[in-house]
């Protein structure tokens, strides 16, 4: 009797662990709130940043997704595009970035930049290389590699790492909302299910002053 009595508590404790996994696991948020904010780039407007590195694949994925979702944004969202650094051709491809963000033409071949490395297999590199291919699509090659080398891109090279340190990345795709929130298309569970999260997590910014007003 008193074996089975015995058992019987274990199969209750081993089931009540399984219960409390399970909870746990489901309250589980899929970003995480960084303990230190970071100030948005435009006051007064809710910000929602994408690292990214040219060189990604799952990058390169997301782009037909999460495209079409920034051209819908409301005007109170600001989206912004950091290139991630760590290294080699990371820093190679975001100095390129910056570069082209500078001379404001960097929404016109940001897509072919894209197809350029991920289905044509450029490198793009040296910022020789670089700007050979960017002349082929109608970016001026002197001008381009004047502001590759320029004392305000260093600049904007500093700050992107800066941001990407203070966010805490560890990869990407990782999108940051409003300096606060943290979480990538693996934690969100699909690119789809990043941006409904995004989308939920703009509604919260957006409420948050309305609530603290009441």
């Amino acid at each position: 009797m008193r074996n089975l009595i015995i058992s019987a508590a274990l199969v209750v404790a081993s089931v009540f662990g399984v219960a409390v996994q399970a909870n746990a696991e489901e309250s589980k948020a899929p970003y995480v709130e960084l303990a230190n904010p970071v100030p948005v780039a435009v006051p007064g407007k809710i910000e929602v940043v994408e690292l990214f590195w040219y060189g990604c694949p799952h990058c390169y994925a997301f782009e037909p997704v999460i495209n079409p979702w920034v051209e819908k944004l409301p005007k109170d969202v600001n989206f912004v595009r950091i290139p991630a650094m760590f290294g080699g051709p990371w820093d190679a491809h975001g100095q390129m970035f910056l570069t082209l963000e500078a001379m404001g033409v960097e929404h016109k071949v940001h897509a072919a930049v894209f197809n350029a490395i991920q289905k044509e297999g450029k490198k793009l590199v040296k910022k020789e290389d670089m700007a050979d291919f960017l002349a082929t699509q109608g970016v001026d090659k002197d001008k381009f590699l004047a502001t590759f080398d320029s004392f305000a891109i260093q600049g904007k090279i500093k700050q992107a790492r800066e941001l990407a340190k203070k966010y805490e990345i560890t990869g990407v795709p990782t999108m940051i909302v409003n300096g606060k929130y943290r979480f990538d298309i693996g934690s969100a569970g699909g690119a789809e299910q990043a941006l409904q999260l995004a989308d939920q997590l703009i509604a919260k910014e957006r409420a948050a002053p309305k609530a603290a007003a009441n």
